[in-house]
């Protein structure tokens, strides 16, 4: 571009496209300048008119520009003499060093060092871990609830609503936790989360001074121990076998005062923890004045008998802060979790998720509590135990009696997963990219697994298999396409 006229400064660079927005356009352009230093402070800016010849753009667009650039303090006007580039001292030279970012803090570092997966895209497939069965949830009547809701909703609850939870859902989650989980609890003692990880993440904020040492199941549930160590815990691993947690282990970590379990259905292994060491784990938070955190975030689905009562339902000294999800019946995008927290601690639970976002999107809770009120919550949670029994009879009825350097596939009784062992971290890497490639999602159960364990890398070797996500048919076909994959 050429311009004829002599001008205070270079507009070279800036193309204007017609197809957006010219004033904004040219307001960013001119704003860019000044701040690097392009457009020194005192520059006199060509008059409108002339601008508008030069850029090829009509005066109304320039005056928008420059109107942006003064509401904004980027420019100033003097009466009878123009516009000028406003004095900013840090931008008077041409071309600023580009100033270093500053010293990230000790939190920043923490975090930065706490990676979460970026959880699978799309629709779900065979075989996602921790994911139910979308297709059987009843949208329609959830649909309904919700138009309901906002068709004409009390202005009560459209302000800054308490940030424990909607009183209503709370006193409902509190009832079904009593009837269904035998848990005795008050609506009082129930705080209302953004999904299970935003419950665990206050126990790691509230529970957990830097320095702090945490126990965790290991291999476990990696997002929890990402959170405890955000908040500056030293993570410790407690090995984990058919029995659940090793407590005997447990005890050998000292100065442990905190432990984070899932109990019902161990994740990822899918294991039971035994009654005697839900006593003895009891007694050792007893004895360390600490607290268990019980993450029962697949509890409901049980597959002989009724559900297993909850090791908060055996607490007789107020340890066990309980974490539950709406998630695993539901679907994970509803967001929906909760605490049940000793009654001393559930005000401040409270007070400490409000910090963080004073209180929760209403529609979501006050829908949930109808679909509770209205029966049918309970009934989907029938209809959803009956199809995860169905659909991991069909997994284990087709996967394959052998495959080499794999373990036959277990029986489990409870939750939405299951794990084989693999005698190798090599041909783990070898099932699990050649499952992928023919479009079959399969998890190693190595990625579990704490970086420091003492277990030989090959004795973490394993896959990890939902079944609960994708109908029968497409168990069958992908279990056809995983044969094809391993040439079996």
């Amino acid at each position: 571009m050429t311009f004829p006229v002599q001008l205070p400064f270079d507009l070279a660079g800036i193309q204007l496209d017609p197809r957006r927005g010219l004033a904004r356009q040219l307001y960013q352009a001119l704003r860019e300048r000044i701040l690097d230093g392009r457009l020194r402070s005192g520059t006199r800016l060509p008059a409108g008119r002339e601008l508008a010849e030069l850029l090829g753009v009509s005066r109304n667009t320039v005056g928008r520009a420059v109107d942006q650039l003064y509401a904004e303090g980027y420019v100033q006007a003097r009466v009878g003499d123009g516009t000028y580039v406003a004095p900013l001292a840090l931008h008077n030279e041409p071309n600023p060093r580009v100033a270093s970012s500053p010293a990230p803090s000790a939190a920043l570092l923490r975090v930065q060092a706490q990676q979460l997966r970026v959880p699978p895209s799309g629709a779900p497939r065979a075989f996602r871990v921790g994911v139910p069965a979308f297709d059987l949830f009843p949208f329609e009547t959830w649909a309904r609830l919700q138009a309901r809701f906002w068709r004409k909703p009390s202005p009560a609850r459209l302000g800054y609503g308490d940030p424990a939870g909607d009183a209503q859902l709370r006193e409902l989650v509190a009832a079904y936790l009593r009837n269904s989980r035998g848990l005795h609890c008050d609506p009082e003692q129930i705080v209302i989360t953004c999904g299970a990880q935003q419950a665990i993440s206050l126990c790691a904020q509230l529970l957990v001074d830097p320095g702090d040492r945490v126990a965790i199941e290991n291999p476990g549930y990696r997002a929890a121990g990402h959170a405890f160590a955000a908040a500056g815990a030293e993570l410790c691993g407690v090995a984990v076998d058919r029995d659940g947690l090793d407590v005997a282990a447990l005890e050998q970590v000292q100065d442990c005062r905190l432990a984070y379990i899932t109990p019902s259905h161990q994740y990822p292994t899918g294991v039971t923890l035994s009654l005697a060491r839900r006593l003895a784990l009891l007694d050792w938070a007893e004895r360390q004045d600490g607290w268990i955190i019980e993450d029962d975030y697949d509890g409901e689905y049980r597959y002989s008998g009724t559900p297993l009562a909850p090791l908060a339902a055996l607490d007789r000294q107020g340890r066990v802060i309980y974490v539950g999800t709406f998630c695993k019946i539901a679907f994970p995008a509803l967001r929906l979790g909760y605490l049940l927290l000793p009654p001393a601690l559930a005000p401040l639970f409270a007070q400490r998720r409000a910090l963080d976002m004073r209180n929760s999107e209403i529609g979501t809770q006050v829908v949930m509590a109808d679909f509770i009120a209205g029966g049918h919550f309970q009934r989907h949670i029938r209809r959803m135990r009956v199809a995860a029994r169905s659909r991991r009879d069909a997994l284990l009825a087709a996967w394959p009696a052998h495959i080499p350097g794999c373990a036959p596939l277990p029986v489990v009784e409870a939750g939405l997963h299951l794990c084989v062992r693999v005698d190798t971290v090599q041909r783990e890497a070898e099932l699990v990219a050649a499952a992928l490639a023919s479009g079959v999602e399969v998890t190693a159960l190595s990625g579990y697994w704490l970086a420091d364990s003492a277990t030989p890398p090959d004795q973490r070797a394993g896959l990890v298999l939902g079944f609960a996500a994708v109908p029968e048919a497409q168990i069958d076909a992908a279990v056809q396409a995983l044969r094809k994959a391993w040439s079996l």
